[in-house]
């Protein structure tokens, strides 16, 4: 187990205690979850993604329904690096912590699946899924796996098997809206939580930004573990400043061993 500082080991006891106190916990999972698994985040300086691109400009419903082939060629390096990857420590302890009925829920700002493919059962994805793909024209909704490989391998854009039409990812682009029932789920079990723990996120994407605001003022205890401080590192009770993929681990460590 990597070795911590005093100051770090006391943050993941007091964190292990909250854990062990509660009784509903959620999990808010960001971008800075995945990075130790190869996928990039959006906002880190040189390799995020919009360090090198535009979003508006590649990631947008608007370019989708206007140029898909550049949305596409764009999409494609992003999804062969979420085709490939695997579940890190961080989401394999979340998804035991789960199971031993320490988290209630975890709502993901992420559409890598990589919580689910570490077995946690209960994840409200808010950004959507890469499992599956809808026709532009019909709306008919297909799996996406048959098509991701040949997407990957040979560029080759997914067409719908009944109309012709476009696939598009079920992933939400700017310019369009939260999935609706996702994001209901997310205020009620972030307003009726006594812990909320933000794991690789910098809380600066809204409304999702919001959701560690609305537990807090219901009392609820805040954990903040991510790389760079957030916007509510002055109200968490613990905020630990260092990789997810050691913290979380140590942090479900302490909370089954003491």
């Amino acid at each position: 187990m990597t070795p911590f500082s005093s100051k770090t080991q006391a943050a993941i006891e007091f964190a292990a205690d909250l854990f062990r106190a509660a009784s509903r916990a959620v999990v808010l999972t960001g971008a800075g979850l995945s990075t130790p698994s190869g996928i990039p985040d959006f906002r880190s300086e040189g390799t995020g993604l919009w360090s090198r691109d535009e979003p508006l400009d590649v990631a947008s419903l608007n370019t989708f329904r206007t140029s898909p082939e550049k949305f596409f060629r764009w999409f494609r390096p992003l999804a062969a690096q979420i085709f490939n990857a695997q579940p890190n420590a961080a989401h394999v302890a979340m998804a035991e912590m789960e199971k031993s009925g320490c988290i209630r829920s975890i709502v993901t700002q992420n559409i890598d699946d990589l919580h689910q493919k570490a077995g946690s059962k209960n994840v409200i994805e808010m950004h959507g899924t890469m499992r599956t793909l809808s026709c532009t024209q019909c709306y008919h909704q297909q799996e996406a796996f048959t098509y991701l490989e040949p997407f990957v391998e040979r560029g080759e854009i997914p067409h719908c098997p009944y109309c012709g039409g476009i696939l598009k990812p079920d992933v939400i682009l700017f310019g369009e809206q939260l999935p609706q029932k996702a994001w209901m789920q997310a205020q009620r079990d972030a307003r009726q939580c006594d812990v909320m723990m933000v794991a690789g996120s910098s809380l600066e994407v809204l409304p999702v930004a919001g959701l560690p605001m609305q537990a807090l003022d219901r009392g609820a205890h805040l954990i903040i573990v991510n790389n760079s401080p957030t916007y509510l590192n002055v109200r968490a009770d613990v905020a630990i400043m260092e990789d997810v993929a050691n913290i979380i681990p140590a942090i479900a460590e302490r909370v089954y061993h003491g």
